[in-house]
């Protein structure tokens, strides 16, 4: 049986916890692991991607007020603690990693959290050879999705987002990435953005919002002339932006960088007047068929850019020299929508490695084309279909994945100083998380130094 223990001593149903519910103490000490993988020293590329900075010979983590203070072998550890003024034992939860494996929190650069209704309608079509532009120009797809959003509460939205958000924790999910963009109106969008906090300040996992706009062209401009897609545009920058922007929710702004959504011109149009009002770039880009996208995000300078299964020869030329700037863009592969969608082509995750572009991984969690809350999954795919390493796989969903929501100074590894975000896995070795496809192996989660999840 799991029990799901949230801050404050509670499970998830709200009932007290078998020892009272007793507050929670400042320090969390962990001993006993068979290896701690920190992947500590910044975010991997190229040869550096496949380096999990492993402790092993009685690794130990100690953390205090939500941050980590110290990591090595544990009598260093303890040492370290002492000579910190950390002595009254009390003030630290002690856990047993009973020969497992500690790593980073996973972190999730890439979902569709918040919608309303199902699609599954859709696998028939594809298996029958619908394409995803057809089944979009046929009212299916997105705009399915945008009209059950559309009608559905803040209340209705919300409690579908903790039903999913804790999915994802049971998997060893610490922070997310959250994309509006089912509602392609600006009073949705701002209510899925408002979910989307609310959600996040509520715990325990941590959400980055997007505002996802330039999804596709809703029903309502499709009649227009040339499809509507200059006009709806212009509604985005003329209404969306700047209520989206007022609302102050958003982080980034993202588009559908797409050969029959919108161009390469469009996006750019969009990412500069996003950036101008605060909101940072991120892209959906070269999924189906090369677009621009890639280039255009190294151009900008955009945080990440994702999906990337089709890419141009030009493309990951760009990518590659965006990595060698300063402005270093995170390739954001989604291999379980690949596999949903029937694809045989996948992202070329080697191609970008062996070209030294950072490498992330994400669920793309949606309800038509990736429905699917399982990071622990997209790593074993990302060993499978893509042929990155298990470490490679790792990498790209801590330390990598916090680059691309530009959170790498505080999330993604475990380093003193940095928020206290893990996972204490029920393998031996970090190379066997992917191993044991399907598995449910999170035996505990950490959150800000509390423990926010916990197997029996």
């Amino acid at each position: 049986m799991t029990l799901r223990v949230l801050a404050g001593g509670r499970r998830a149903d709200g009932s007290a916890v078998p020892d009272g519910g007793r507050p929670a103490v400042p320090g969390l000490l962990i001993t006993g692991a068979a290896e701690i993988a920190t992947f500590a020293g910044g975010p991997r590329r190229g040869p550096s991607q496949d380096e999990a900075a492993l402790l092993g010979d009685r690794p130990a983590i100690a953390a205090y007020d939500g941050r980590i203070v110290a990591v090595g072998q544990e009598p260093d550890v303890r040492r370290a603690l002492a000579a910190a003024g950390y002595t009254d034992e009390a003030r630290f939860t002690v856990i047993d990693a009973r020969g497992g494996t500690v790593t980073p929190g996973l972190i999730d650069p890439h979902t569709h959290l918040l919608f309303a209704g199902e699609r599954e309608a859709e696998l028939g079509l594809r298996q029958r050879g619908a394409s995803y532009l057809e089944i979009l120009a046929a009212g299916g797809g997105i705009l399915s999705t945008v009209a059950h959003t559309r009608a559905a509460s803040a209340s209705e939205l919300h409690e579908h987002g903790r039903r999913w958000l804790d999915e994802m924790l049971a998997h060893g999910v610490t922070t997310v990435e959250a994309k509006s963009g089912y509602g392609l109106d600006l009073p949705t969008e701002l209510r899925l953005l408002e979910v989307a906090g609310a959600l996040g300040e509520e715990g325990p996992i941590e959400i980055v919002p997007t505002f996802l706009g330039a999804h596709a062209v809703p029903p309502e401009y499709r009649d227009r002339p040339g499809g509507g897609t200059d006009a709806y545009l212009a509604a985005i920058l003329r209404e969306q932006l700047p209520g989206i922007a007022a609302q102050g929710i958003a982080r980034f702004c993202d588009v559908f960088c797409e050969v029959g959504v919108f161009s390469a011109d469009q996006s750019r149009r969009l990412l500069l007047e996003a950036e101008r009002l605060g909101l940072a770039p991120r892209l959906h880009a070269d999924e189906l068929a090369p677009s621009g996208g890639a280039e255009l995000a190294a151009d900008l300078g955009a945080a990440s850019a994702d999906h990337l299964a089709a890419p141009s020869r030009e493309g990951v030329v760009a990518l590659a020299r965006a990595a060698e700037s300063e402005h270093p863009v995170v390739a954001t592969l989604l291999p379980a929508t690949t596999l949903f969608l029937l694809k045989s082509r996948d992202a070329p995750a080697r191609t970008y490695i062996e070209r030294g572009i950072p490498v992330a991984l994400g669920s793309d969690f949606n309800p038509g084309t990736s429905p699917t809350p399982n990071l622990q999954l997209v790593l074993s795919l990302a060993v499978l279909r893509l042929r990155m390493t298990p470490t490679e796989a790792l990498a790209a969903v801590t330390i990598n994945a916090a680059q691309a929501l530009w959170l790498a100074d505080t999330h993604g590894s475990l380093e003193p100083g940095k928020q206290a975000d893990l996972v204490v896995w029920d393998v031996p070795s970090h190379r066997q998380i992917p191993y044991w496809l399907g598995a449910d192996l999170a035996r505990v989660v950490v959150k800000r130094g509390q423990v926010v999840l916990a197997r029996a």
